[in-house]
């Protein structure tokens, strides 16, 4: 789960007066003339959407709803909704809109104790699908798919195309029902300098070293052996103090994300399964068979969240950290570690959000050339020594719409207006280009993304890619996510500081994940409430054919990399590699 750590202000759009009658047809021309290009739609179809909007948004008016209170998280895609869109949408509808922004942290917990409390501090929330395993359980969340068919039917956008979505499999139960409507996505890739790894005299000390070719790395070996290369080999490129990694490892909520993120499942941790490991997920949890029932975190209950592929994981981190990246990373947040790539003396980086892409391809950047394209490139994550074919690669992100019950029903079905507006096509493809968070696919097949890909370093070639299914959110084996996700930062930052070993810090987790779960079984939920297996011995879990896996003999088999141009023809393929 992503967050940037940045708070900018409680109050992101304060809008026009309660009862506005709003500007009607003539707003809504002027928008769709002096903001909402391009767009998939043809003008007169914007004009028609907007037309459908402001006359939906009358019925509430006419029920005295005069203004809706929404939240998000502080990326650049939802600071454009709530400086731009949700003005736009109160000029033509009439209906106010205050759109927080606020850090996602506190998101998470203001969304956890309305849940607690049993009502809505928001009339909308965009809420990371991580969520959906939450969601589901409690059963104070709104179905969209129940709504929509529904008392929301007359509310929902006729051109809303739901199949157009490339993310509601994230956002849908194992039962078929959605509960969230995705407002943005974007993915975590692999990072590196293009125009160094094509420098000829790096290429061949490189070759001569290791003996094979310097290019994008299949798996961990081979992002090692780079890493190694450039930091204790090359060490300086055109006068620069050059590091082969980036990584941070401050003690702070944002380090949590850095592995419950799939760091564990892009070593190979989990299940084969898309979007997610079954039974064994990517936080180390294991469901039973009937598919929703968790039944232990730790390797003692079959879980595997202390197995040797989770350790392996935290120790390559550690590892890594410590020998190749610049010496202050160890001591930074999320936020500030983000824009060290642009400072141009990073050669690759393994954790990389797609939400950065804009900020990296600012001309004048010393990873920028002059004509406004990117030395860099973006490509699929290398993979641990763990990993196999089938399993999720890597982590996808998506925010998404989501109503609680307790919200009062006009309210909700207010805030259910605004949220489609922000996801029509009449205003998403000027969205995606302003956030680079697509969610839908025609954006993402038109021509201005055709037109923009030179600049966005394999951007659009990866959404374009039937491969991209296998960077996937946090699935539905994690029954409570606030709760949990608490737990892997708080553990984790002991073995980045000495304190503990990788086993020691991955037992403990493992041993609290599984008292929370205790907890919940003990609390019931609604749907699909833990049961924990009884403790047997490890060794009994432990196998070469599924999670939790056994111990290899050679965690480091041999560096593999793949030449850039056949990595673009493999994603149009719809192959990972």
């Amino acid at each position: 789960m992503l967050c940037t750590m940045l708070a900018v202000g409680a109050m992101a759009a304060a809008l026009t007066a309660a009862g506005s009658a709003g500007g009607g047809m003539a707003a809504a021309e002027k928008w769709v003339e002096s903001e909402f290009q391009p767009s998939t739609l043809s003008k007169q179809e914007q004009l028609d959407e907007l037309r459908w909007f402001i006359a939906a948004a009358n019925k509430l008016k006419a029920k005295g709803v005069n203004e809706v209170h929404v939240v998000s998280e502080t990326i650049d895609t939802h600071v454009y909704e709530s400086k731009t869109l949700a003005r736009a949408f109160t000029e033509i509808t009439g209906l106010g809109v205050v759109h927080d922004i606020i850090q996602e942290g506190d998101l998470v917990e203001k969304m956890q104790t309305s849940l607690q409390a049993g009502r809505s501090i928001y009339d909308g929330w965009v809420n990371d699908s991580d969520l959906i395993g939450t969601h589901m359980r409690y059963g104070q969340t709104v179905v969209l798919s129940d709504f929509i068919a529904g008392e929301g039917k007359e509310f929902t956008l006729p051109t809303l195309d739901l199949k157009d979505f490339i993310g509601l499999r994230f956002t849908t139960s194992p039962d078929g029902r959605v509960y969230q409507l995705p407002d943005q996505q974007f993915a975590n890739l692999y990072w590196f300098r293009a125009d160094w790894f094509e420098r000829p005299e790096l290429k061949k000390r490189f070759k001569d070293k290791y003996g094979y070719e310097l290019g994008v790395p299949v798996n961990w070996s081979a992002y090692e052996d780079i890493a190694d290369f450039f930091t204790n080999d090359v060490k300086t490129i055109d006068g620069v103090r050059v590091y082969g990694h980036m990584d941070y490892g401050k003690k702070d909520p944002s380090l949590g994300w850095r592995f419950t993120d799939a760091w564990l499942s892009m070593a190979g941790t989990a299940d084969k399964g898309i979007p997610n490991g079954l039974p064994v997920d990517e936080w180390g949890i294991r469901v039973a068979d009937d598919k929703c029932t968790p039944v232990g975190a730790s390797v003692a209950r079959g879980g595997a969240a202390n197995s040797p592929a989770a350790v392996y994981a935290l120790a390559k981190y550690v590892d890594w950290m410590k020998k190749y990246a610049p010496p202050q990373a160890t001591g930074m947040t999320f936020s500030e570690a983000g824009p060290v790539p642009g400072q141009g003396n990073v050669a690759q980086q393994v954790f990389w959000y797609t939400a950065f892409t804009k900020a990296l391809s600012k001309r004048g950047l010393p990873v920028v050339n002059a004509d406004g394209t990117p030395k860099w490139r973006m490509a699929p994550s290398p993979h641990g020594p763990y990993w196999k074919d089938g399993m999720q690669n890597g982590y996808q992100d998506v925010g998404s719409w989501t109503f609680l019950k307790s919200t009062p029903p006009d309210r909700m079905k207010a805030a259910w207006l605004y949220g489609q507006f922000t996801v029509s096509k009449t205003v998403s493809l000027r969205k995606t280009i302003e956030g680079l968070t697509p969610i839908r696919e025609s954006d993402i097949q038109s021509k201005a993304m055709t037109d923009l890909a030179p600049k966005l370093g394999g951007f659009v070639e990866f959404y374009r890619s039937p491969a991209r299914v296998a960077w996937t959110p946090t699935g539905t084996n994690v029954p409570d996510y606030p709760k949990l996700a608490q737990l892997w930062w708080k553990n984790v930052a002991p073995a980045v500081t000495g304190e503990k070993t990788p086993q020691q810090a991955m037992d403990r987790l493992a041993e609290e994940m599984d008292e929370v779960m205790g907890r919940l079984q003990r609390s019931g939920m609604k749907a699909c409430a833990p049961k924990l297996n009884p403790k047997t011995d490890p060794a009994k879990w432990l196998s070469d054919k599924s999670a939790p896996w056994a111990k290899l003999a050679n965690e480091k088999p041999k560096g593999e990399t793949v030449p850039y141009d056949r990595l673009l023809l493999a994603w149009t393929e719809g192959r990972v590699r």
